[in-house]
Order: C-alpha cells, then structure tokens, then sequence
C-alpha cells in the first residue's frame, strides 16, 4: 500500500461515506494531470502506446527495432538523468526504459496489456480506493494472458509470512479466491479485498503464481526502532548498500513521509518511517525478482512503484533496466505532476469523491515510534 503516506489534499469534493470494512486510503503521491494524448487506432503491431515505449527501450535491450509514433502518446515531462545518491544506492539507480520521460497511456485496458507485453518486471500502480483503476488494471492483465503470457502476480496485499498460506489454500480449494483471500489475508489486513478478487481469481484461472511479497507491517516497526538489521542480514545489507544510504535518499523518503502526512508528522519520526518505507520497497523488490525470468506484475502503490524511489530502486541492475513502472494517477485541478524520472508511464482516471485526509489526521493522535503506518 502506500505505506503511510496518506493522500495530499485534492479538491473540494463532497465526502464519500466510508464503506464498512474499506481501508482508508493513504496513496501518494497523487498527481493530478489535466489530460493525455489518446492514441489512433492501427494495426495491432504497431499499436501507439506500445510502439512508443518500445522506441524509448531501445537502449534497455528490452526489443530490438520499434515503430516511432510520436502521434500516439505525448511525452509529460522533459527527459532528465537520473542519478544515484551514493556508491551503494547508485547500482540501484533508476535507468530502465524511459529513465526521466513518462509516456501517457489512454485508460484503455488493450493499451496497458500491449504496453505490459514482453517487459520481465512491471510495477503496476494503483491509488489504492479508487475502483475505475482497479478495473481497468484487471482488464489489462486479462488481455495480457489472452496472448499466452503467464506472468507471476505479486500482491503487496499479502504480506511475504503469508505465502505457505496462499499455496496452502490454492491445494485446498484451486478456484476459490475467497478461500484463499480469507486464509492468508489475516484478521486485520486492513485491505478493500472486493476490489483485489479479481486478480486472485486470474491467477487461480490461469494457474500464475500468486506471490505475497510485503513487509509486514510488524516488521516494518522493527525497522522503525531497530533500524535495517531488525529485518535484513549483513550480506542483504551490504548488497543493498543500506548501512550506507545516501543523506540525499534518506531525506527525499523524509520529504514525502511528511507532505504525505500533511506535514503533521512530528519531525522525530519521519527518520524513521522513512526507513520502513525503504525497507518495504527492498522487500518487495526481492519478492519479486525471483520471478522475472518468466514475467512478474507487482500490484502495489504509486510510491512504491516510482523508478526514483521505490521498488524498481532495489532490483538488479539486469531486471531494473528491463522493468517498467506504470502509475495509474488521479486527474484533479490542482495536483501538480510527477517529478521527472518517478515513472516510465502514466495512466490517469477520474479522482474519487473522498473526505479531507488532512483533517483527519488532525484529529488523530501521533503515532509511537515503534508504530509502523502500512502501505504507500
């Protein structure tokens, strides 16, 4: 989810009641975008959205020609380099295809299933309550497998503990998706369940490994108060460079735990909650990765999916440079765009009617510094 960091003020729409059971939502970054270039209609080779992110993969080594198409999908920031903050964070450095310049995609399922295609590692993004994207997400991915990919699903829904209870339940009951929802979700999940179904029932359809690749959120206070050590061992460490995290790193994660949290957070803590965010994007990230070879979809926020700071930050560089992290965003009036590099492409729908998160952690108590906010 996107782990504490709850959603920047959007607009002046009425309050949505909150459903009974529905988890409140913490996306971010929620970027608002007045509009995106929506493709023609051509031969399905040479379909706009997939042939410009093809083109800009070139370099990547993801396909070796492309059909250019500048028709069919518009550039939303100018091309920058990404850099690295410090000799261990720069072997995770975002450098993959479209490294600084984010593609718009219509909100077209054929056209995210055929931008998904042949790519090892997708970081597909989500505002975690708004249900149009969820759909649309799911519709992709149907396509996808109608072509004959058979990607793994990974969920940040399910904590990486949980995973003898996914395959628990899929021995138990093989199409059954809320049997195994029920079995490795836990009694507090916290999640809108009706809206993830989907993609359990895909991957049961379809026989794709189900993967529960979080940080729990138990381990994530951990890291809050004993820092990297509490979750990973020396050689992890030492391999993700983080006893040695740039100040730069560390305090863009500090910057967006506290615009996140309306800047209401108590400065002692945005340390540390900015380890746990850091620590759950490199979990996710080698949850994952073990299932490139064949393809792998990670469901999961738009923090986390951001190519600057989130999961695609920790992955190898051979699969970093071959991912594609896409970031379904909401359209407002008044959010700004995503800072160059954070995405590779951009899908936007309309924003959901929602309460004022800001006013709501005004009436909220600070959380305890060994208390670990869950998702991003």
């Amino acid at each position: 989810m996107n782990a504490g960091l709850p959603v920047r003020r959007t607009s002046n729409a009425a309050a949505e009641p909150r459903r009974p059971g529905r988890r409140e939502t913490r996306a971010h970054p929620r970027y608002g975008l007045e509009g995106s270039a929506t493709p023609r209609r051509r031969r399905r080779r040479v379909n706009g959205p997939k042939a410009v992110l093809l083109r800009v993969s070139i370099r990547a080594g993801l396909l070796a020609a492309a059909v250019a198409a500048a028709a069919c999908a518009t550039p939303l920031s100018p091309p920058t380099s990404a850099t690295s903050a410090n000799a261990a964070a720069s072997a995770a450095a975002p450098s993959g295809p479209a490294a600084g310049a984010a593609v718009a995609l219509p909100a077209d399922p054929e056209a995210l299933a055929q931008a998904m295609q042949a790519v090892p590692v997708v970081l597909l993004g989500e505002v975690h309550d708004n249900a149009a994207q969820h759909t649309l997400r799911a519709a992709a991915l149907a396509r996808l497998v109608a072509t004959g990919a058979r990607p793994a699903i990974a969920f940040e829904q399910f904590d990486r503990e949980r995973q003898p209870d996914v395959d628990r339940a899929r021995r138990e009951r093989p199409r059954d998706a809320d049997w195994l929802i029920a079995q490795a979700s836990g009694p507090r999940s916290g999640w809108d369940w009706p809206m993830y179904r989907p993609f359990v029932q895909l991957a049961l359809e379809h026989g794709l490994p189900i993967v529960a690749a979080n940080l729990s959120r138990a381990d994530a206070s951990r890291v809050m108060r004993e820092g990297f050590g509490a979750v990973f061992d020396e050689t992890a460490r030492a391999r993700l460079g983080l006893d040695a995290l740039a100040p730069s790193l560390l305090a863009a994660h500090e910057r967006e735990v506290a615009d996140g949290h309306c800047g209401l957070m108590p400065e002692r803590m945005l340390a540390p909650m900015a380890r746990a965010q850091i620590a759950r994007d490199a979990v996710l990230a080698s949850m994952i990765e073990p299932y490139a070879a064949r393809g792998v979809v990670l469901l999961t926020g738009n923090g986390h999916a951001r190519r600057d700071l989130g999961v695609p930050r920790w992955l190898s560089g051979s699969y970093r440079e071959r991912s594609l992290s896409i970031g379904l965003l909401e359209r407002t009036a008044d959010a700004p765009l995503p800072p160059a590099g954070a995405f590779d492409a951009l899908v936007t729908t309309a924003a959901v009617s929602r309460s004022d998160p800001c006013e709501a952690l005004r009436a909220r108590p600070a959380p305890a510094p060994a208390s670990a906010p869950q998702g991003r």
